[in-house]
């Protein structure tokens, strides 16, 4: 075979999925959340997690991560299966999770919470290349968690997960509450990121903000996946979308 005919012939398959989810089930002690769960997102791809409040979006964020109480069923990343271990073993094979609360650290500087999380592996992204995503978090680098705005806070809890070296980040609600001009500035931070090679997966209630981003989404519905609609097919499928979410 050729060497035009080799890379013809990779470039039409498929890319395995960087993050498998299969048939995952999850409880929050004897409450049942998630219902077989099952998505897979592929390297580079940024993915969402739609639906309305309540139908296992973060949930099932926790559960990939490994901090939901008790969860079953399959999670492999990057040909690893994960289902088995802790949250800490999680972390330090390449996932990385932003709350929607933020976890930003009150009495901390903001060098100091940007410093916090450990590299888990080489290609953390620098400090240097950290501060042209993120320019407000240089000029407030001594300022205290607590003095920061809200956007600040979510470019900090951003920030400082691109430090540990993560390939994959799973960001929930990253625009919760946030004005539009900085909805706009997170917006280009995850294309400019995309770029860069992380692959994302994005629980998101702001449907314009998600399909500005997003290779392809999910919808989740009562603690299951319910459907896929692929960011190019979008428009064939508003109307169905928007009964999906109660629009």
């Amino acid at each position: 075979m050729t060497e035009a005919a080799l890379a013809k012939r990779n470039a039409e398959q498929p890319a395995a999925a960087l993050l498998d989810v299969r048939d995952l089930n999850g409880w929050y002690g004897e409450s049942h959340v998630l219902h077989g769960v099952s998505f897979e997102v592929k390297p580079g791809e940024v993915v969402t997690l739609l639906g309305r409040n309540g139908a296992g979006k973060t949930s099932t964020l926790k559960a990939v991560m490994g901090i939901l109480p008790k969860r079953s069923g399959s999670v492999a990343f990057d040909g690893a299966e994960t289902i088995s271990l802790p949250a800490r073993l999680i972390a330090r094979a390449g996932i990385a999770y932003c709350p929607e609360e933020r976890g930003i650290f009150s009495s901390l500087s903001v060098e100091e919470n940007l410093m916090l999380p450990p590299q888990i592996r080489d290609g953390g992204m620098s400090v240097e290349r950290i501060f042209e995503l993120f320019p407000n978090l240089k000029e407030r680098l001594t300022s205290q968690g607590t003095k920061l705005s809200g956007g600040e806070q979510q470019m900090l809890s951003i920030a400082r997960i691109l430090r540990t070296g993560s390939k994959m980040l799973l960001l929930d609600e990253p625009t919760e509450g946030l004005a539009p001009v900085i909805i706009q500035q997170i917006g280009r931070t995850i294309a400019q990121l995309k770029q860069e090679g992380f692959t994302i997966v994005l629980v998101e209630q702001n449907f314009r903000f998600a399909s500005s981003v997003a290779d392809r989404h999910y919808v989740v519905e009562q603690g299951r996946v319910v459907d896929m609609i692929p960011n190019t097919e979008l428009d064939a499928n508003i109307d169905k979308l928007h009964a999906y979410l109660g629009v």
